[in-house]
């Protein structure tokens, strides 16, 4: 029996129809694109004319992507409407491009599609399609929740312990609120946060901001739903929260240690500054890219374990970067597991999936790949050692935004690269590779098994 033309024209329609990754790095390119327009308009650039491409697009870029890194000066290249565009851009990159247009559309027309639930169920980690409307409000509802919470705290120090008028104390503390949720680092100082590298009261919000942005969007979802009850969070849940306090005592341990005699860096402070400024790089490291002190001074060994803790990042689908800390530890239990050698992988209690062991290991591999081959493009390009090139090109794919001050000065073939790696950093090598594909080819047949010889 012949098809109809109706299902003749819906198996056409049905050709062109996107991937949800393909959607999702459609999204985010168009979004980049209107941020770079609004950022060439001459109304936000201070003095006269506007920011060229290049400077309105590499802005642009790493404020959707959540980044930080920056080729102007952000508090003086910027007028107040620049700054507003900016903060509206890391604030629709760090939700998610398909999460921020799918709680529009439940808020103006009190329904999603199926379409739209599978494409914003993938951007924010849903392993279904049950409930993503709830997820989706309970994001946004954290988001602002937290966001208001830190820029009320931070608001209040600027105006009382620093003298800030109100009105730019609450544009302060907002400004530096969101920024710090979405683990973006961009910051209204030339100096980043330096002037306040002492002061607990600006350093421990954002740094609470940060940790609680990077630890990804489904587990402050459940923790919000069962902060008392251990026994009911997922192992992502469980995974993610230790992983993070593991990597922080680390981090903040390694990084004080190293510093700790540096005049250029922690050397300048009291016992119990350094403390706190090597606590805040730790946590900055893992993708908040603020910085209190000058990270182009600090030593080669605390540049390389910074790579390693920029490289790990923070939870899937939150605002953090980097490879992320269950991919991290699924490689973890995976080594341990064939240390014992154990025929299966436990993680909590629970048997690991081969999938999640096999897309692990794919994601390590892209990303070490991307940023080899970056870093010796980088070389070829300029003059600069490799420890900072290096530090420069993971900081970019892990969209932390932490600089030695090298990114300006890059030439335009290298601050291009960073925007590109950018752009795939935030996306994930997994979900860019998948939106290049037009269709998945399930094998139907499985070749005789075969193993090679391994060490």
């Amino acid at each position: 029996m012949p098809d109809s033309p109706r299902a003749r024209r819906s198996a056409q329609l049905s050709r062109f129809r996107a991937h949800p990754a393909q959607v999702g790095v459609a999204a985010f390119a168009l979004t980049i694109a209107i941020g770079t327009v609004l950022l060439m308009l001459p109304v936000a650039r201070v003095g006269p004319g506007g920011s060229t491409l290049l400077e309105a697009l590499f802005t642009a870029t790493s404020a959707v992507c959540v980044t930080g890194l920056v080729v102007v000066d952000t508090a003086t290249h910027w007028t107040p409407f620049g700054q507003v565009v900016i903060v509206l851009l890391i604030q629709v990159g760090g939700l998610g491009i398909m999460t921020f247009a799918s709680v529009v559309g439940l808020s103006v027309l009190r329904k999603m599609s199926l379409r739209s639930r599978i494409t914003a169920a993938a951007e924010s980690g849903s392993v279904g399609l049950e409930n993503v409307r709830g997820l989706l409000l309970g994001i946004v509802t954290t988001s602002v929740v937290i966001e208001l919470c830190v820029g009320a705290l931070l608001s209040a120090r600027f105006a009382i312990g620093y003298g800030e008028p109100l009105g730019r104390a609450v544009w302060l503390g907002l400004f530096h609120a969101v920024s710090a949720f979405n683990n973006a680092g961009f910051a209204l100082f030339s100096d980043n946060l330096m002037s306040y590298a002492t002061d607990p009261w600006i350093s421990l919000p954002i740094a609470a901001a940060v940790i609680l942005g990077s630890l990804g969007f489904p587990v402050l979802v459940q923790l919000r739903r069962f902060p008392r009850l251990p026994r009911k969070w997922v192992m992502n849940t469980r995974i993610v929260l230790a992983a993070t306090v593991v990597l922080l005592v680390v981090g903040t341990t390694y990084l004080t240690a190293v510093e700790w005699s540096n005049p250029a860096t922690l050397g300048q402070f009291a016992g119990p500054d350094k403390v706190l400024a090597g606590f805040f790089q730790s946590v900055q490291a893992r993708s908040g890219g603020f910085n209190t002190i000058d990270w182009g001074q600090m030593d080669s060994a605390s540049l390389l374990g910074t790579d390693v803790l920029m490289l790990i990042g923070g939870g899937p689908a939150g605002t953090a970067g980097g490879i992320k800390v269950t991919t991290f530890a699924v490689l973890f239990f995976v080594l341990l597991a064939e240390i014992r050698g154990e025929g299966a992988v436990n993680v909590f209690g629970k048997q690991l999936a081969r999938a999640v062991q096999r897309q692990a290991i794919t994601i390590v591999l892209i990303a070490v790949a991307l940023i080899a081959a970056s870093t010796v493009v980088l070389m070829l390009l300029t003059d600069f050692s490799l420890d900072v090139l290096l530090f420069e090109v993971i900081s970019a794919f892990a969209t932390v935004g932490l600089s030695t001050g090298i990114t300006a000065s890059l030439p335009v073939g290298g601050q291009v690269l960073l925007m590109l790696l950018m752009f795939i950093g935030r996306l994930g090598p997994i979900t860019f590779a998948s939106a290049l594909a037009l269709r998945q080819r399930p094998a139907t047949f499985e070749l005789p098994i075969e193993r090679p010889i391994i060490g």
